[in-house]
């Protein structure tokens, strides 16, 4: 199972990304999903994350700015990032719980940048 993250970028402050991830493999199924991001000297931090029955948490420094959806037709995650602030700028992970021939296990994508300029 690979996770394979994009559309990271430079964006001005108040500015709109959105981040893409797809699974691909041998997946037999993918339950819980989510973003976390990574700022340099700072913990992984949870960004938001969906379950596949379309359960939805964000953390409080996003809420009511970034947007989580899922597309499991294409096995793909977005997050759709509005009003963008320096804070934001971070190094973005996906993760994935995903059923294959191993079981159920967590699967992370590779991280796609994103850098936000005041």
């Amino acid at each position: 199972v690979q996770l394979q993250a994009s559309g990271g970028g430079l964006v001005q402050a108040g500015g709109s990304l959105r981040l893409s991830c797809a699974a691909s493999g041998n997946i037999f199924g993918i339950s819980e999903m989510g973003w976390f991001r990574q700022a340099p000297e700072n913990r992984r931090e949870l960004v938001a994350t969906i379950t596949n029955g379309e359960d939805i948490y964000y953390s409080d420094s996003v809420k009511g700015r970034f947007t989580i959806s899922r597309d499991d037709a294409e096995n793909t995650l977005y997050l759709q990032m509005n009003s963008l602030k320096s804070e934001d700028t971070a190094d973005y992970y996906c993760r994935a719980k995903t059923r294959s021939v191993s079981g159920w296990r967590f699967y992370w994508g590779q991280g796609t940048q994103v850098t936000v300029s005041s």
